[in-house]
């Protein structure tokens, strides 16, 4: 039987899991891949409804009682943070957003984890937890005072004549000199064997570098009309070395970020990750 991955369209997910979905690495079992929003594969991991998946590091503390954490295929990384856009409205220059409505990706994503520690007792009057798709025309009709976004939103925000509040990346690298971790791998307990899969998504990774044209096609059909530049810019930025592997470095990073959520009550606290 198949097993079955769920992951984002991002150009970063579909060229890092481009080999391993069609049978191009050796040893590896079939698999049956969908295609959803971080906010949904998180709600979804929670029900174990996935073999292997991709979720928020924000959401680790309630999922880690189903699924193994694995060191690799995820996205982890410098100067790829979150980014807090409005449409220019002097009221939130300061970057006060006490009255504002503010739209995010997700409750429990990691860039909105990122947002909760940022704004600390400034918290906005209202969150409004919707699609990605909708965030940035959302902020730019003025359906949202500001919207908190991630991925290929840091390349293609000017076109909706966006304002940049504030990169949450830069904020968290400067505060804590750690790479921003941003979404984790699972697999889940019983059904995939952790060392295994690893090997298989490391094997998937280093194809797709060591060819990358051929991940071209499967990537751009599930790009979302995303332009051929931003794609590369948007795979250069989020597929790296810590997507071959965590690292020290990157497991240190993940749990200063669940460490200090926990501390302001904004998550459970858990015990330091492993992988």
């Amino acid at each position: 039987m198949a097993l079955s991955l769920a992951a984002s369209p991002c150009p970063n997910d579909t060229f890092v899991f481009h080999a391993l979905v069609h049978g191009l690495v050796p040893g590896a079992p079939a698999i049956d891949m969908t295609f959803a929003d971080v906010d949904v594969t998180n709600r979804a991991a929670e029900k174990g409804e996935f073999d292997l998946v991709k979720v928020s590091y924000a959401a680790l503390p309630w999922l880690l009682d189903k699924y193994h954490l694995l060191p690799c295929g995820g996205a982890l990384g410098r100067g790829c943070g979150p980014l807090v856009l409005t449409n220019g409205d002097d009221r939130w220059a300061d970057g006060d957003l006490r009255g504002a409505t503010v739209a995010v990706p997700g409750d429990r994503t990691t860039a909105y984890l990122m947002f909760r520690l940022w704004t600390g007792w400034r918290a906005p009057a209202r969150i409004a937890a919707v699609p990605f798709h909708e965030i940035m025309p959302g902020v730019a009709t003025g359906r949202f005072d500001a919207g908190l976004v991630i991925h290929e939103a840091r390349f293609t925000y000017h076109q909706y004549d966006l304002t940049k509040l504030v990169d949450l990346g830069e904020w968290w690298e400067k505060d804590t000199g750690m790479p921003i971790p941003l979404g984790a791998i699972l697999a889940r307990k019983g059904a995939v064997d952790p060392h295994e899969a690893a090997e298989w998504i490391r094997t998937s990774v280093s194809m797709a570098w060591a060819n990358p044209d051929a991940s071209r096609d499967f990537v751009l059909e599930h790009a979302q009309e995303m332009e051929l530049d931003v794609v590369r810019q948007h795979i250069d930025l989020y597929v790296n070395e810590y997507t071959l592997d965590l690292g020290a470095e990157g497991l240190a990073a993940a749990d200063a970020l669940l460490e200090r959520a926990a501390a302001v009550g904004v998550i459970p606290l858990i015990e330091p990750l492993t992988v």
